[in-house]
Formats: structure tokens, sequence, C-alpha cells
């Protein structure tokens, strides 16, 4: 049972911090009529879009193949397959800025390629949210001092602390790049990362001594 009186209010806080990843996917395709053919140069694709991903290591953090897909084309009025469809998706996550735009159109350069993103982000563990968190609370705490200096008391104990989440806002460009041909120095393109909002929010009760209400 608590003894004295009890103030409870909300802690928020709010952050705009840089990234610090970005995503963007990869799309080998392929057609023919031959089912074989569809394969065979699907896979020369995909190991060509592996080959520039290898090349550029030091600023991919991570790879993963997603989608990987082969259908028929069929006609309308019945099951005939006039030609076979393929593709294969690639994410990418990297962590050198500097060198996101150029890796893109590269990759972009591929015959039949597609590249889109990139969507940027934060890394799970970053110290962004545990500095939200920290805010919260300490503007829980001032709030709690404001309540108890307009009634002529004081904080005393904190009673009860919750968690409301912490939600990052990520923002989001996406560009789409086909496979045009480019020379053998691509054009450079310049990419602006885009901050990250972050919000953290607490609920907590503290005990305050008796106001002063006359």
């Amino acid at each position: 049972m608590v003894d004295g009186p009890v103030v409870a209010v909300r802690g928020e806080a709010y952050r705009e911090v840089a990234p610090e990843l970005a995503r963007f996917t990869v799309t080998a395709t392929a057609r023919d009529r031959d089912r074989e053919a569809v394969l065979a140069r699907l896979a020369e694709r995909a190991a060509a879009v592996r080959v520039l991903l290898d090349a550029a290591d030091p600023a991919v953090d991570r790879r993963e193949t997603g989608d990987l897909r082969v259908w028929p084309e069929t006609k309308r009025s019945g099951e005939r397959v006039v030609a076979w469809h393929g593709s294969v998706a690639t994410t990418v996550t990297v962590t050198d800025f500097t060198a996101l735009g150029e890796l893109m159109l590269r990759l972009a350069d591929q015959d039949q390629v597609e590249v889109a993103g990139p969507w940027w982000s934060l890394r799970p563990d970053s110290p962004a949210y545990r500095e939200a968190r920290h805010a919260a609370i300490a503007d829980a705490l001032a709030r709690a001092r404001e309540y108890a200096e307009a009634l002529g008391s004081r904080v005393t104990a904190l009673l009860e602390l919750a968690d409301n989440g912490l939600a990052p806002q990520p923002m989001m460009t996406r560009a789409a790049f086909k496979s045009g041909g480019l020379a053998d120095a691509p054009p450079e393109l310049e990419l602006d990362p885009q901050p990250q909002s972050v919000h953290a929010a607490v609920e907590a009760r503290f005990t305050i001594t008796a106001p002063v209400l006359g």
C-alpha cells in the first residue's frame, strides 16, 4: 500500500538521427521460349550481380537472395506455353553511403537487371534507441518534479515505470533503375540519406511529499 500522494506522468522523447543502413534490391530477369535457356540466362545474370557485389564487399554489410521465380506464359485460349519467364531478387544492405550510388548504377547497367531503393534505417541495436529511452525517463522525472513543485511538494520515490514502446519512423526513398548500357565510367549518383525519427515514451508514478494546498 502506498503511503502518501502519488503523481502519474508520461515522459516522451523525439529524436531525428542520421540513418545507419541503406537497403536496396537487385532483380535479374530472363525470358525465352525455351525453359532451359531461361534458367541458364538467369544463372548467368545472377552470377554477374554476385561478381559486382563481391567487388564492393567492404561497403556491403550483408546480402540475401530472396524471391526466385520461374513461370510459364500461356495463351489465353489454353495451356500451351509460349514463353518462360524467370527472376531472382537479392536484397543488399550497405553501410558505406559514399559508395551506394555508384554501386547501384553499376548493378543497373547489367543486362536485364532492375535495381530499386534505397530504404534507409537504423540498426536494431542503434545507440539512438537507448538515448531516446533515457531522454523519455528524464522527461517523466522532470514533469513529476514540475507537478510536485506546483503543489509545494517534492518527489520522494519512484513507484512504477512502464515502457510504452519505442517507435522508429523510417523515411524511405525509392528509385528504380533498369539496365541501359552505361559507359565504362558510369555517371555519379548522389543520394541524400534521409534522417530517421525515433520516438520513446514511458509511464511513471512517483510518490511526493504532502502538498501545500492552502
